[in-house]
């Protein structure tokens, strides 16, 4: 067998695999999530925590909206966890009716601001709330969160989606989140696995938080090492589908670069580090959620995969006998049926004809970035948010 054959089957082996993995979750997405019974009905106490980083153009917007919760007040706590901000942004949120920490690191990262502040505050809240210094809850967010609580849940991730598409980069960004919502999150939770993490939007039983927190020293990915800890212990995830966070998207090519760089990073990391463990798990323990989730973090990015298919499919219309031709097209539709069935309806329009021209772009930041991957996950990648507008749709 020719070295180029050789080559190809690894390639189809990697890639086809993971096209396929991708299209069975975004085709199980096209179902509902198994409905689970309400067993209690307690109204419980809410910290939303709200950690930041210099984001004194967002945050005050931010914490304000936060009390515009349907959900009793008395019931939950709006906490801004304040890392170098200014004095005059201190002041304001001073005059607000929420609780401020201020915290100051020699090296920031979300998981020690959350721990520093967790160690400040009481401990009678039931469930703690973590959201981004740009996020915006929609009103109904913590009393649907509670409807998850009361079925029995421990951990539930909340549906983030953009609140700005102001930009080509900034469609992308949106897409590609609502294409990992219908993979890694809805469509996992219809096969009864575990939704993934975001980092935001997501809330927790409050005790097993703080006490899995304390061992947490992650500076990028710690929602990944949280996932991993708790699947590893066979708790499950869920998925709000109508319980809406809005997030900012990148607008810029290198903010998109920078942050893809640190996702890629902790996700190589979390898959050395778990892997062997995970698999000796399944094989023992019968534990599919916890090998899932290590074998997520050795698929391709979605923009990288596409991208990588369409160039080989290129070359093999050229270079290959018939028989491998077909092969690489079946891969490449499987990956465009996932796209197809991932992307919502809204956003078949002509901006998102226009931010696809930019696609070539952002394969090629994605695959700088795998260049750039040393020490990525030892560092802090700070991403600046700028809005706090949330675009009509």
């Amino acid at each position: 067998m020719a070295i180029i054959d050789i080559i190809q089957l690894v390639l189809v082996a990697y890639l086809g695999f993971a096209s396929l993995y991708i299209f069975i979750f975004a085709f199980a997405g096209i179902f509902p999530i198994r409905k689970r019974k309400i067993i209690q009905n307690t109204q419980r106490t809410y910290a939303v925590m709200i950690p930041g980083y210099k984001e004194d153009q967002v945050i005050i917007e931010v914490a304000e909206d936060a009390l515009k919760q349907d959900y009793p007040s008395e019931l939950y706590d709006v906490i801004v966890i304040a890392d170098s901000f200014k004095p005059e942004t201190l002041a304001t949120l001073r005059k607000l009716p929420i609780k401020l920490i201020e915290v100051s690191f020699d090296l920031s990262t979300k998981s020690k601001a959350l721990n520093k502040a967790m160690e400040q505050l009481p401990d009678d809240y039931d469930v703690a709330v973590v959201l981004d210094a740009d996020n915006i809850m929609e009103s109904s967010f913590i009393s649907k969160l509670n409807n998850s609580f009361n079925k029995g849940f421990m951990a539930v991730q909340g549906h983030r989606v953009a609140k700005n598409m102001n930009t080509r980069f900034a469609i992308l960004d949106a897409i590609s989140e609502e294409v990992n919502n219908r993979i890694f999150r809805k469509g996992h939770r219809v096969v009864g696995l575990s939704a993934a993490l975001i980092g935001s939007g997501m809330a927790m039983d409050y005790q097993y938080f703080k006490s899995m927190m304390k061992s947490i020293k992650a500076i990028g990915g710690f929602d990944k090492e949280i996932e991993l800890r708790m699947l590893k212990e066979r708790k499950v995830i869920d998925f709000l589908q109508d319980a809406y966070v809005y997030d900012e998207k990148v607008q810029k090519a290198e903010v998109f670069s920078n942050q893809r760089r640190r996702w890629l990073s902790a996700q190589f990391h979390y898959f050395s580090k778990d892997f062997l463990t995970s698999l000796k798990h399944l094989i023992l323990k019968g534990n599919l959620d916890y090998f899932d989730k290590a074998i997520q973090f050795i698929q391709p990015p979605r923009v990288m995969l596409l991208g990588l298919l369409f160039i080989i499919n290129f070359l093999s219309v050229i270079f290959n006998p018939i028989e491998w031709i077909y092969t690489w097209l079946a891969v490449l539709g499987a990956c465009v049926l996932t796209f197809i069935l991932s992307i919502p309806l809204k956003f078949y329009n002509l901006k998102t004809l226009n931010a696809v021209l930019t696609l070539p772009k952002a394969f090629f930041l994605m695959f700088l970035s795998l260049l750039k991957l040393k020490g990525a996950n030892k560092k802090f990648i700070h991403t600046e948010h700028t809005s706090n507008k949330v675009e009509a749709e």
